[in-house]
This record gives structure tokens, C-alpha cells and sequence, in this order.
């Protein structure tokens, strides 16, 4: 694994507390804040915008492990060395702050963010593969 690789896999590491801490912040709104379980949208795109910051920092950790045996230029394994991190906030960000207020009955603008981190996921995790299809055949 490169520096690149290493320092960035650190990072997310040490970024990686905050999601459990967020599943806390969750836990704790569920027992004691009725507000938030009156509303059933909210606690749907809470819990999924948590749940997938912690399986995006996970996927990301994988990736670093292989960016660097791809057979792609730097341009591009830095695209994949910050594309999918970078979903890790994209997407999660997008269900938090679609549905802030409490009385909120539908999503607002915010949940666009998430098709942005869709196509920079999808666009990262098919560069990192065809890299790596491309190193296997040299």
C-alpha cells in the first residue's frame, strides 16, 4: 500500500468513531425524544443515511487495499482513493439533512445528493474493477 493509500486508510479510521457515535445519537433520540418517533419518514432516512456512512467507510477501507495493484493511472486511482470516501458523506448527508425538521412529511432538495454520490460511487467502484481486470492480463 503506498503513502497515498496509507494516509488516507488512516483517516477514515479515525473518522470511523464518528459513525458509531452517530448510532448512539440515533439510540438515544428512539428512547427519549418522542418527536422523533412520531415521525416514521425521518427515522427511516436517519437510520439509512447511518447505516450506509458505516458500509461506505468499510467498502472504502476494502478499496485502498486494492487501488494500488489496478493498473490505472494516478489520476484515476486518486479519483477511487477519494471518490468512495467521498460517498460516505454524500449519501448519508443526503438523508440527514433532507428531513431535518421534525414535521417534515417528505424529502427536500438536500436528498438529491445522494444520486451525486451514486454516480461518483458507481463511476469509483467500476474504475477500480476495470483496473484491476486490466492488471490481471499483463
Amino acid at each position: 500500500m503506498n503513502r497515498e493509500s496509507r494516509v488516507t486508510a488512516g483517516i477514515l479510521l479515525v473518522i470511523l468513531p464518528t459513525v458509531m457515535i452517530g448510532g448512539v445519537s440515533i439510540l438515544t433520540l428512539l428512547i427519549g425524544t418522542p418527536e422523533y418517533m412520531a415521525n416514521k419518514l425521518r427515522q427511516d432516512l436517519w437510520r439509512a443515511g447511518h447505516a450506509h456512512a458505516g458500509v461506505f467507510l468499510i467498502l472504502s477501507l476494502i478499496a485502498l487495499r486494492y487501488v494500488d495493484e489496478a493498473r490505472l493511472t494516478e489520476g484515476w486511482k486518486r479519483l477511487v482513493r477519494s471518490g468512495i470516501p467521498a460517498t460516505a458523506i454524500l449519501i448519508p448527508a443526503a438523508f440527514f439533512l433532507s428531513v431535518l425538521t421534525p414535521a417534515a412529511t417528505q424529502p427536500n432538495a438536500f436528498i438529491n445528493l445522494a444520486y451525486v454520490g451514486a454516480i461518483l460511487l458507481a463511476v469509483s467502484v467500476a474504475t477500480l474493477g476495470i483496473g484491476l481486470i486490466r492488471s490481471a492480463n499483463s
